[in-house]
């Protein structure tokens, strides 16, 4: 076997793999900032723990752990419910970062990707390293957590790179220097090599990819498949494995959905009720940076039956008040004064990234950017005083009854009186008028 360099060429393709650190434990600190720094665990409804912290991971903490052996070892523990509807929005975000640098990516999983930028020094102004620099430093900065990253000639190496330093690790592996980090890799970490194939390659004294790269061709064509025979030479430093850069069926949404007491045949409170979950929705993609190109309203009757229709915008919005106005018409087709309604939801979907979604060359992007302030301004204002704090006027009803109001129609005890640690100000109530122009 031989320590030589197997390419004299440092990137005959430039790979990367980045890696979200603790990815859904992470996506919790990064949206609640009271979270960070202290050791978290995701899997609260499954009894065990699905993703840790790297605070929670220090403390002992491992994969699978049962919720009282997690509390044993770590008392101070935050555990939490999974939530992978927004652990799939920042995941759409994540990958809308990464492709303003490069369209060739592979949506690998829901915490990494593989991203091609063979070609991209010239157009980015920038070495390869440069740019796999600055992708790890814009996920950090726009989504509040770490990334790993690894910057290899292939996909395989790449996938070392990024495993080699977390978190928050940048691995560059230049074709010529495969061998110094292949060296120190055990063969069952390898990607692609699994225990019955590490343990058949071990029988025979290899033990580290570095040993694995290093067999001959006559060996390894001999004694293994296709599939290892391409790993082999994904790790001498040969492109072989393609990125699937197909887009893949974009199944990601945002949903809201309220049941409200006593059921109601009144069209004004319904409608209040459906406009309240738009709100909703669309605070939610607004905090994730997404816009929807495509809107699904449905009402539930007290029978369990569901009526709902769809609409579709010509430019993605995040906006309340120009979903509400679009979905006004759809209410009206939806609604029937003879039926008892019990629950309204709304689906967002075909989200994208919001940056630039919304403008238009043909003169609306003066109220684009006029709507960017004022929302701007209204989740400022929520962030501070509490959500709903400014809503909007097809909302009153819902935000003044809530949604199990007594029998006669009456406020809830909630709203009138306080809990401990709560002011007045809290529980201000600001209407905001819907305007705006026909969708």
């Amino acid at each position: 076997m031989s320590n030589q360099p197997f390419s004299i060429r440092s990137f005959p393709k430039a790979i990367l793999h980045i890696d979200g650190d603790a990815f859904f434990a992470s996506c919790e600190q990064a949206r609640d900032p009271a979270l960070a720094g202290r050791p978290v665990v995701t899997g609260r409804e499954r009894g065990i723990a699905s993703s840790m912290s790297y605070e929670a991971k220090a403390r002992g903490v491992t994969r699978g752990m049962r919720l009282f052996e997690i509390r044993q070892v770590c008392p101070e523990v935050v555990i939490l419910p999974s939530d992978y509807e927004t652990y799939s929005l920042y995941s759409q975000r994540f990958f809308s970062i990464v492709r303003r640098y490069t369209e060739a990516l592979e949506e690998y999983s829901i915490d990494e990707c593989f991203a091609d930028i063979t070609g991209m020094r010239a157009p980015l102004r920038m070495s390869y390293p440069e740019i796999a620099a600055a992708i790890q430093k814009d996920l950090c900065d726009e989504l509040g957590f770490t990334f790993s990253v690894g910057l290899g000639p292939t996909k395989v190496i790449a996938k070392i790179g990024s495993k080699y330093k977390k978190p928050h690790g940048l691995t560059v592996i230049p074709a010529r220097e495969i061998h110094t980090y292949l060296a120190t890799i055990p063969i069952e970490s390898v990607w692609g090599v699994g225990p019955q194939t590490s343990a058949y390659l071990q029988k025979y004294g290899v033990f580290t990819a570095l040993a694995f790269a290093s067999l001959s061709e006559a060996w390894v064509t001999k004694k293994l498949s296709k599939p290892f025979i391409e790993t082999w030479r994904e790790l001498r430093g040969e492109p072989v494995f393609p990125l699937e850069t197909k887009p893949q069926k974009n199944t990601v949404s945002i949903q809201k959905v309220k049941t409200f007491t006593p059921p109601s045949d009144s069209k004004a409170f319904v409608f209040s009720q459906l406009s309240k979950n738009i709100e909703n929705a669309c605070i939610k993609a607004r905090r994730h940076g997404l816009a929807a190109a495509e809107v699904t309203i449905f009402l539930r009757t007290q029978d369990f039956r569901h009526t709902g229709l769809r609409v579709r915008f010509s430019k993605a919005t995040a906006f309340s008040n120009k979903v509400i106005h679009a979905c006004e018409k759809l209410f009206a087709e939806c609604f029937d004064h003879r039926q008892l309604y019990r629950a309204t939801g709304v689906v967002l979907s075909k989200l994208t990234d919001d940056v630039n979604a919304q403008l238009d060359l043909f003169g609306s992007h003066l109220e684009i950017e006029k709507l960017t302030r004022l929302y701007h301004g209204v989740d400022a204002l929520s962030e501070k005083f509490g959500k709903h704090t400014v809503f909007a006027g097809s909302s009153f009803h819902a935000q003044r009854l809530g949604a199990h109001a007594g029998g006669r129609g009456d406020l809830p005890s909630r709203h009138t009186e306080l809990f401990t640690g709560e002011n007045a100000r809290q529980r201000l109530g600001i209407p905001l008028l819907a305007f705006g122009e026909a969708v």
